[in-house]
C-alpha cells in the first residue's frame, strides 16, 4: 500500500516541504531513495527499533521510501518519524483518522521511540504555514520554536506513541499556544552589561555611540587591561531594539544553526557574537557539504566583536570583505548555492604591538625594531577599508576607577541612538538597500553629506598634515554626517568633521610612528 507523509528540509534559511512516499510491495528489502545521506538511509534501522520497542512489527515484505523531489539531496535524522509514521500506515498497522497531508511531522527517533529535537523548525513552520498545511507535529523541544507561527497548529510530542495516538484521536494533544509579542517586548530590554558600569573612557563611549547612531564598524587599539572587550560587550545595549522581522530573520538563522535554547522564544535583543581567533575561514562565513550559516550570518542585525584582531588567520579576515560590503554570503556548491544574510556591526580590538604597551604612558615597549609595523600588516588595508572609526583605548587612572559616582546609562545613550536612526530611516526611505549611514554610497554622499567650504578646508588640512590616506575620505564624511544626526543638525558642521578627524588619527600609515 502507498501512503505519503509529509515532512521539511531546510535549505540555507529557508525551508522546502519533503514529500515522503512510502510504498510497501511484495518482496524483500527496505530502500530509501531520493538523494539520501549517511544519515538518512541509517533512519530505517532506528525505525525498526523504535517499532519493535513499541509492540509493533516493521513488515517483512519490500519496503520503498522516496524522498521527493528526488533531485535534492537529503541530510539529517528529522525524516525519521514521517518515515515510521509511513511505514505504519503504508503496512495497515496504523488506522489513522487524521488526514496525513494536512500535517507536516519531524523528528528523530531514539531505539526506545522518543523522539528527539532537530534543527530549523521555525522556517519549518513558516512553510508549512505558506504552503497551507492545517499543524506540524515536531518534538515538545522544539514546540515553541514552531509556535511562534500564527495560524498553524503545532503540537510538541516526546514519544512515537503520542504520534499514533494523536492521528487516530486528534483530542489526545492540545497545541501550543505562544504569546510571540508579549514574549518579544518583554525581554527586548534585559541587558547583562550596562555603560554605567564603565569608569571613565569618555571618548570611547563616545565613539561607540557614534557607531550604534549609523551603523559603523570600528576598531579599538590599545594596551592590555584598557577595557576593550568590557566596553564591546556594551555595544548591543546602546543599538536600537529588534523590530519583529528583523527577530524573526534572526530566529530563523540560529533556528537552522541550532543555537537556540531549549523551549526557545523569538530572539528579541540583537546578537553579540565573539568568535575565537582560531576560527575556520567556513566557520565565520558558513559553508559545510551541506552549507551552514557562520559566525558573519549568526551576527546578523546585531554585532560580531573580533577580539585580538591581527591573531585571526589572515584567510579568515580576507573572506569576510565582500560580505561586509554586500551584507549577504554567498556560498556556492557543485549542486548548490545558497544566500545566507551577513549584515552586522564589526567592532574589532586589537593590541598596538606584540607586547601590548607600544605609547603606553607609563610601561616601555619591549618589541623589537619593525615588529610594531610587522604586527599592524597582519591587518589588510582592504579590510581596514571597511571600518570607518579607529579608536584609541587609554588605561583608565586610578582617579577614574576610585569614583562611586555611576557613568550615563546604556538607556539614555540608546534614546540619542534610536533618535539618529529615526533621521537616518527618513532620510533614506526612497533609497532602497540604504537603512543608515554606512551604508551610503557615493551617490548618497554627495547629496546627504555636503559640506561647507570652512568643512572642505578643515578636511583638506587634515588629509595633509595627519598623512590619512585616500580612502578615509569617504569614512570620514559618513561618520560627521551620523554625529550631525545625533546633534540633530540637518547640516554638516565644521565642528562634526573636526570629530571625524580625531576618530580617524589612527588611519593605518600613522599607526606604527
Amino acid at each position: 500500500m502507498l501512503v505519503k507523509t509529509f515532512g521539511s528540509a531546510v535549505y540555507g534559511v529557508d525551508a522546502t516541504t519533503i514529500t515522503i512516499e512510502v510504498n510497501v510491495l511484495a518482496g524483500a528489502g527496505y530502500y530509501i531513495v531520493g538523494l539520501p545521506d549517511s544519515a538518512v538511509k541509517e533512519s530505517l534501522q532506528r525505525v525498526e527499533s523504535a517499532l519493535k520497542s513499541n509492540k509493533f512489527e516493521m513488515p517483512r515484505t519490500k519496503i520503498l521510501v522516496n524522498l521527493s523531489p528526488a533531485d535534492i539531496r537529503k541530510s539529517g535524522t528529522a525524516f525519521d518519524l514521517p518515515i515510521a509514521i509511513g511505514i505504519l500506515a503504508g503496512s495497515e498497522a496504523l488506522k489513522y483518522t487524521v488526514p496525513l497531508d494536512q500535517y507536516i511531522i519531524m523528528g528523530e527517533l531514539s531505539l526506545d521511540g522518543s523522539i528527539l529535537p532537530v534543527k530549523g523548525t521555525l522556517p519549518m513552520a513558516i512553510t508549512a504555514r505558506k504552503e497551507g498545511f492545517k499543524g506540524m507535529l515536531v518534538p515538545k523541544s522544539n514546540a515553541r520554536e514552531a509556535g511562534m507561527v500564527n495560524n498553524l497548529e503545532v503540537y510538541g510530542v516526546t514519544h512515537i506513541n503520542e504520534v499514533i495516538d494523536f492521528l487516530v484521536n486528534p483530542e489526545s494533544l492540545q497545541a501550543v499556544q505562544v504569546n510571540t509579542r508579549e514574549e518579544f517586548f518583554d525581554t527586548q530590554y534585559d541587558f547583562e552589561f550596562d555603560f554605567s558600569d564603565v569608569k571613565g573612557q569618555e571618548n570611547i563611549k563616545r565613539a561607540l555611540e557614534i557607531a550604534a547612531a549609523g551603523g559603523h564598524n570600528a576598531i579599538l587599539i590599545g594596551p592590555p587591561g584598557a577595557g576593550k572587550t568590557m566596553l564591546a560587550k556594551r555595544m548591543p545595549s546602546i543599538l536600537p531594539p529588534l523590530s519583529l522581522h528583523e527577530a524573526l530573520e534572526t530566529t530563523k538563522i540560529h533556528s537552522v544553526a541550532g543555537k537556540l535554547p531549549e523551549n526557545a522564544h523569538l530572539v528579541s535583543k540583537r546578537p553579540f557574537r565573539s568568535p575565537h581567533h582560531s576560527v575556520s575561514d567556513a566557520a565565520l562565513v558558513g559553508g559545510g557539504s551541506i552549507p551552514q550559516p557562520g559566525e558573519i550570518s549568526l551576527a546578523h542585525n546585531g554585532v560580531l566583536f573580533l577580539d585580538e584582531l591581527p591573531e585571526f588567520k589572515r584567510s579568515a579576515l580576507e573572506v569576510m570583505r565582500q560580505p561586509m560590503e554586500e551584507r549577504k554570503v554567498n556560498i556556492s556548491r557543485a549542486k548548490l548555492a545558497l544566500e545566507f544574510p551577513a549584515s552586522f556591526m564589526l567592532i574589532a580590538s586589537m593590541n598596538p604591538c606584540p607586547c601590548g604597551y607600544y605609547n603606553h604612558p607609563e610601561k616601555t615597549c619591549s618589541c623589537p625594531p619593525g615588529g610594531v609595523q610587522k604586527y599592524l600588516n597582519k591587518v589588510s588595508g582592504p579590510l581596514l577599508d571597511r571600518i570607518d572609526l579607529h579608536v584609541e583605548v587609554t588605561p583608565v587612572p586610578f582617579n577614574e576607577l576610585a569614583k562611586k559616582q555611576q557613568g550615563e546609562s546604556s538607556s539614555q545613550i540608546r534614546e540619542r541612538v534610536i533618535a539618529a536612526r529615526e533621521l537616518q530611516a527618513e532620510r533614506y526611505k526612497n533609497e532602497p538597500g540604504i537603512y543608515c549611514n554606512a551604508q551610503m554610497s557615493s551617490k548618497s554622499l554627495k547629496e546627504h553629506a555636503e559640506l561647507s567650504n570652512v568643512g572642505q578646508n578643515l578636511l583638506k588640512i587634515a588629509m595633509n598634515k595627519l598623512n590619512l590616506s585616500a580612502r578615509a575620505y569617504d569614512r570620514i564624511l559618513k561618520v560627521s554626517r551620523t554625529i550631525a544626526d545625533l546633534a540633530g543638525s540637518q547640516s554638516i558642521q565644521p565642528e562634526h568633521v573636526a570629530e571625524a578627524i580625531h576618530f580617524r588619527s589612527l588611519d593605518r600609515e600613522g599607526w606604527a610612528g
